[in-house]
């Protein structure tokens, strides 16, 4: 078993991707003085530089390489290599024209950009093997090395491929996962609208079509473009793992629902030594720190609740969205640190240096435009002090309360086209129902709708449009057996291969939600919905409605008005020992902490009112101790309650009582005991 740990670093991870081959070496010495003053321990090397080290075909210049890791050695500067295969030289292009993409349109991208791979062209996979053998050979066992870094975010910003060799191959994608040309008719449906297929060879991408392809073929096209990457990524890990030997692989995930939604982050979990993360805060209007979390506590999921590590975010501002303010003050810790209390063993950034040339030099970066003289360097010291003084925590793991089920498959799914609404969205769902959970200062671990959730008290479904029926089983068997279980609308609505289960809605969730739904009735822009109890709650609603028939179930909230005036809204299911919650509606945030709330209580779940809002707790636990992080996003001084003394070790004080925690600060208590 492969170590998971990066090798020799013995503190947290803190620093940056490092691309000297920017600046001449004169700028390397003072890089790694610099360094040292921010209290540097890794940083990632290599990751865009294939046509600097293979210059030619076959002909390698590794010089600028060997006194890069050993300059970095001698200042006692972990690395993070990478094997360059995100972008290929042009040379490779210009002799394989045909490994650059294919869009379903029939348009072949070009050299100049970054990430433009054909992950079937054989070319580019034979290429790749010969420059991550080269590297493995040559670096495997040197000093500097604590991790390989294959590749570079893959699924962006190309995921799927729809040339000829990605036919091909997805011909036999497909042979190998059905058998039978018959058993792929059966799983697409085929039969309707007259696409049945006599051969394999008769199968294509679903490219450009009069109207919308066949969505069980679409459906599992993203499946083969998975898990075609991961294919290429197990290629080169295997070289890796064979030829340096005891150092961990990884490849940076972008686990952020609002980054990346091609890539099963379930199925890649299973295949790196350590999960990484990049994460950057998406300026929508939205509570940043919120989506912060979520996308934390989905990369901890990933890893199995294991500690992982955030391989890049950005010090302030990015530059690739329509508008990119700068962090305030003190933000640039405050988010790192988030991070590290939902599980990252460190924080580290894009990029060391701010470049001056190229599609990212207004992108922020540890060491700005503006030298050692600027707000963001002295925050970048400071933070490495913060980093250093939480060296104990490593190993430790985030405590969590409840659990929410996310498949990629089927959120895949419920984008296809010809859906009930567009308005409805599997994202949306999922972000506001955890962010209703983060309001109620409870953590959240992500699971697989077929995952062992028996531990949790609280499972949550905010969009699970496809669900097979062994998930449903083992929801049913969840309550059964004691647990508390919240079910959005429109799910459990289709199987893996995208058809509608048999017999009524919602398929497997039938008996376990003890109710039936006879139709949707989405609404139309602008209309909404009110729903009522008995007790006097009204809560407004839009978007979706249906016509529910309890089958068991009581009725809690009813619609008011609208198509399905009358008819249950909310409902509760008493099923063995436990309880199964249903909205067939949208409700908004004020709607939703009604429901959870009352879904709580039935969990046994405790309110926290004692806490401010923004102000986030969360608890890392193992052998060293109980770590309490308070996180405050606001600019209010808060004070958050502590159940036992300890010392706080950003600070080095002793707390008890409430502990301070100033307007934007972060504290983090080491708790007696």
């Amino acid at each position: 078993m492969p170590d998971t740990t990066p090798r020799g670093l013995t503190r947290l991870a803190f620093g940056g991707d490092y691309n000297p081959e920017q600046w001449p070496e004169s700028v390397w010495q003072e890089d790694v003085r610099l360094m040292r003053e921010a209290g540097v321990t890794m940083v990632s090397v290599g990751i865009f530089s294939w046509a600097l080290l293979e210059p030619s075909p076959g002909t390698y210049d590794f010089g600028w390489l060997d006194r890069l890791l050993d300059l970095l050695h001698e200042h006692g500067v972990r690395v993070d290599l990478g094997t360059p295969t995100v972008v290929p030289p042009v040379w490779f292009y210009r002799a394989h024209p045909e490994a650059l993409p294919v869009t379903a349109e029939g348009v072949r991208y070009e050299f100049g950009s970054r990430a433009a791979v054909c992950h079937s062209n054989a070319d580019y996979r034979a290429a790749a093997a010969r420059i991550t053998t080269a590297l493995a050979e040559r670096y495997g066992s040197h000093p500097a090395l604590a991790l390989w870094h294959v590749h570079n975010e893959y699924g962006v910003p190309v995921s799927a491929c729809y040339c000829d060799s990605c036919a091909a191959h997805f011909r036999r994608w497909l042979a190998a996962a059905y058998g039978t040309v018959d058993a792929v008719n059966e799983a697409w449906g085929t039969a309707f609208w007259g696409q049945r297929y006599t051969d394999f060879e008769q199968i294509n991408p679903p490219r450009l079509t009069p109207a919308t392809v066949n969505p069980a073929q679409a459906l599992d096209y993203k499946r083969f473009a998975d898990a075609t990457m991961r294919e290429n990524f197990r290629m080169e890990r295997d070289i890796l793992h064979r030829l340096s030997p005891g150092v961990p692989v990884t490849t940076n995930f972008m686990t952020a629902l609002s980054q990346c939604d091609s890539v099963d982050y379930w199925a890649w979990g299973r295949e790196v030594d350590l999960v990484t993360n990049d994460h950057y805060l998406i300026t929508d209007g939205r509570r940043t720190h919120v989506n912060l979390a979520m996308a934390a506590d989905l990369t901890r999921s990933v890893a199995g609740g294991a500690p992982w590590l955030l391989l890049e975010h950005s010090t302030s501002g990015v530059n690739w969205q329509p508008r990119n303010p700068a962090k305030a003050p003190g933000q640039m810790a405050r988010n790192s640190l988030a991070h590290v209390a939902r599980g990252s063993e460190g924080a580290m950034f894009f990029q060391w240096r701010q470049s001056r040339r190229g599609a990212e030099k207004f992108h922020s970066a540890m060491v700005p435009h503006g030298g050692t003289g600027t707000r963001v360097w002295r925050e970048v010291v400071e933070l490495g002090s913060f980093v250093d003084a939480l060296a104990e925590i490593r190993g430790t793991r985030t405590d969590a309360d409840v659990a929410v089920l996310w498949d990629w498959h089927s959120w895949w799914a419920q984008t296809l086209d010809w859906r009930p609404s567009v308005d409805h969205d599997a994202r949306e769902r999922a972000d506001v129902f955890y962010e209703a959970l983060y309001d109620r200062h409870l953590t959240v671990d992500f699971a697989h709708p077929e995952a062992d959730v028996s531990r949790y008290p609280l499972v949550v479904v905010p969009a699970l449009y496809l669900m097979t029926e062994a998930a449903g089983r083992n929801l049913t068997a969840y309550v059964e057996g004691g647990g508390t279980l919240v079910v959005s609308y429109f799910s459990g609505i289709v199987d893996e291969h995208d058809a509608v289960h048999e017999g009524a809605y919602p398929g497997p969730l039938r008996d376990v939600l003890g109710l039936t739904v006879e139709e949707f009735s989405p609404l139309l822009p602008g209309e909404r919905v009110r729903i009522t109890g008995p007790d006097g709650t009204e809560l407004g609603a839009d978007v979706w409605t249906e016509f529910v028939v309890p089958r068991g179930a009581d009725t809690v909230l009813a619609y008011a008005d609208g198509p399905a005036a009358g008819l249950p809204a909310v409902t509760r299911h008493r099923l063995g020992e436990g309880t199964a919650w249903y909205v067939s509606t949208r409700l908004g945030a004020d709607g939703l902490d009604t429901l959870l709330g009352r879904a709580a209580a039935d969990a046994r779940i405790a309110p926290r009112p004692d806490l401010p809002r923004d102000v986030e707790v969360v608890r890392r636990t193992g052998e060293s101790g109980t770590y309490l992080f308070a996180v405050n996003h606001t600019g209010a001084d808060a004070k958050v309650p502590l159940e036992v003394p300890g010392t706080e070790l950003l600070t080095g004080e002793r707390a008890a009582g409430r502990l301070a925690v100033p307007a934007g600060a972060v504290r983090v208590v080491r708790l007696d005991g």
